[in-house]
């Protein structure tokens, strides 16, 4: 990739500083300034593109670079070492060494012969899937939305029960003072509490304006927004693979590289009326929040 290519796609502007300043302090914050993105949008698209979150994805470079140094015999004793890759003890080091390459490093250091590694994209390899997603040219204005469901913070790791919330909601359907039948996957910053680079979904339906709040269910207020709009075109397979490539797509290639830029708002799945996306050519839509 060119100098001018790295400049203007902000993961390859943080992958670059992460192997710049790889033993030294880093954060997420610093790595989302480094990409010149908010900590959320950071994590999302870093996440997407490369299927570990930021400091998990710091933590697998340490240790390639530790086994590195010790194939070399040009490490440190192993608790310096431990230490300089971020680790609190050597311990702890050597659990996470001896998980990523099936011997401590100990050993490691003294074999003889190669050792089985899991490099960086053997951690991130993941099952290729077909998809169809289509892109709007410019950004599509939406008016306010009123959208009440069941919602739960999630991070890269347990994002899986996503789902869960959708089986709640469905068997509710329609919602007292629902306004009409389309659903949503509504996706937010979680809350300062939360791990970092966690999000909020909530899986829901529009309300009416004036309709009072369903009991025990969570509702989101979002202002009229522009939004990049991207639909899925299903092919009949099974759902989640197909939204989860989707969503490696969008967020991982194109909104890095699509030189528009990213507006602090909550980001949509949305789903036509009597949506099947189990059925071949059903369809859906990712609503990405821009400056219009």
């Amino acid at each position: 990739m060119t100098d001018s290519a790295i400049q203007s796609d902000p993961l390859e502007r943080a992958q670059r500083h992460i192997d710049a300043h790889l033993f030294e302090p880093l954060t997420l914050g610093a790595l989302a300034e480094a990409a010149r993105l908010s900590a959320y949008h950071f994590t999302r698209e870093f996440g997407a593109r490369f299927g570990l979150s930021p400091m998990a994805y710091v933590r697998a470079r340490r240790l390639v670079a530790a086994a590195s140094r010790l194939a070399s015999g040009a490490a440190p004793p192993l608790v310096e070492l431990a230490f300089e890759c971020g680790f609190d003890s050597q311990e702890g080091f050597t659990r996470a060494f001896k998980r990523a390459f099936g011997v401590p490093p100990g050993r490691y250091r003294r074999s003889d012969t190669p050792t089985r590694m899991e490099t960086i994209a053997a951690m991130t390899e993941r099952a290729q899937v077909r998809i169809s997603v289509t892109q709007s040219p410019e950004p599509v204005r939406k008016g306010r939305l009123r959208i009440a469901g069941f919602a739960a913070v999630f991070n890269l790791q347990d994002k899986a029960g996503i789902p869960g919330l959708w089986e709640r909601l469905v068997p509710m359907l329609p919602l007292p003072g629902q306004a009409a039948p389309e659903t949503f996957g509504v996706c937010a910053a979680a809350p300062a509490a939360a791990e970092p680079g966690s999000m909020r979904y909530l899986a829901g339906a529009l309300l009416a304006p004036d309709a009072p709040a369903p009991d025990d269910l969570d509702v989101i207020e979002l202002a009229p927004q522009a939004y990049l709009v991207f639909r899925q075109v299903m092919d009949g397979g099974p759902v989640h693979p197909q939204m989860d490539a989707a969503a490696k797509e969008i967020w991982g290639e194109r909104l890095p590289r699509c030189g528009r830029k990213l507006v602090q708002a909550p980001d949509l799945e949305f789903y036509p009326a009597d949506s099947t996306p189990d059925q071949a050519g059903a369809w859906v839509e990712w609503w990405v929040p821009v400056e219009a």
